[in-house]
């Protein structure tokens, strides 16, 4: 039986163009395909984890506003508990400009809007549900104080606190020490750990200096590489398979989400990213962010365990 899992993080509408490169600063590109879609890594990592049969309540802040709106709609549909997404009377929702080239490869500008007011009082509004949460899952798209005492907030009461540290930013040691996981990019790691990733061996290195700050699992995602994973004195590589990549944009948040639930049904730090690293690699093929998002049904793994 799954346990609760409580997402804390942004809601976006997604506005993306498709080309065959993505231009240079000072450079204008005529694309291909646009298209409007949810977004927002907090969004999307709830709906990965309702979509793989995860019970799962989302916190956010959305603007009053048509883009807001329809995010609420998605939220239903999806089965997501929307009790705790905040109305900001002031600012917009949330907006994400993705720029997508002919390889799958993306670059990403957010106009955080209504996210960027998401506040310490609106976690004390759902201090209950987190409080009661097994697992807290949090991202960076929102603000960093906020984030840091959700993360208290959770530890304090022995919940298991996973921090994807996207967008990349400085984090504090008490920050990292309420952590039982975390999941950067490699990338993300880079600057958390001061290594460049270029491979396994470097990759080892990073996590190791990334633990002694105080987590004892690290995941770090290395893209077509796969994925890197030390839990506490264990190391494991996950090569990826290789797939016919379209899009990349949501892979990490899909990971995020499958990894919650593999882990909040019982199965082992290892298995739980096999399943993530599984429902990523169907991520790519596909366009878009949320839209890419696999079901449970797609996931073998996470089938038995349901």
């Amino acid at each position: 039986m799954e346990k609760t899992i409580v997402v804390i993080g942004s809601s976006n509408t997604d506005m993306v163009g498709k080309s065959d490169k993505l231009p240079v600063p000072g450079e204008t590109v005529l694309g291909g395909i646009f298209s409007i879609n949810q977004g927002g890594k907090g969004a999307n990592q709830a709906v990965a984890i309702a979509r793989m049969g995860g019970d799962v309540t989302f916190v956010s802040r959305i603007g009053n506003d048509s883009f807001g709106k329809d995010s609420l709609a998605m939220f239903d549909k999806e089965n997501i508990n929307k009790d705790y997404i905040f109305l900001d009377p002031d600012l917009p929702s949330g907006i994400a400009l993705i720029m997508v080239d002919e390889n799958g490869e993306n670059c990403i500008m957010v106009a955080s809007g209504a996210n960027a007011n998401l506040s310490t009082y609106d976690i004390d509004k759902a201090r209950e549900v987190i409080e009661n949460a097994e697992f807290l899952l949090l991202q960076l798209e929102t603000p960093i104080k906020t984030v840091e005492y959700a993360a208290k907030m959770a530890s304090q009461k022995g919940i298991k606190v996973i921090l994807n540290p996207a967008p990349a930013a400085f984090l504090s040691d008490e920050l990292l020490k309420c952590l039982y996981a975390i999941i950067p990019n490699a990338i993300e790691a880079e600057i958390l750990s001061g290594i460049k990733i270029t491979d396994w061996e470097s990759a080892q290195k990073a996590a190791d200096l990334i633990s002694l700050k105080g987590v004892d699992i690290v995941i770090i995602t290395m893209g077509s590489k796969g994925a890197f994973i030390k839990e506490r004195d264990l190391y494991f590589k996950l090569p990826v398979e290789k797939n016919n990549v379209i899009d990349t944009t949501a892979a990490g948040d899909t990971f995020c989400g499958a990894f919650c639930v593999g882990i909040s049904e019982g199965v082992s730090i290892l298995d739980a990213a096999k399943m993530a690293n599984f429902a990523a690699g169907i991520s790519v093929t596909r366009e878009g962010a949320q839209s890419s998002i696999p079901y449970r049904n797609e996931i073998p793994f996470l089938n038995q365990n349901k």
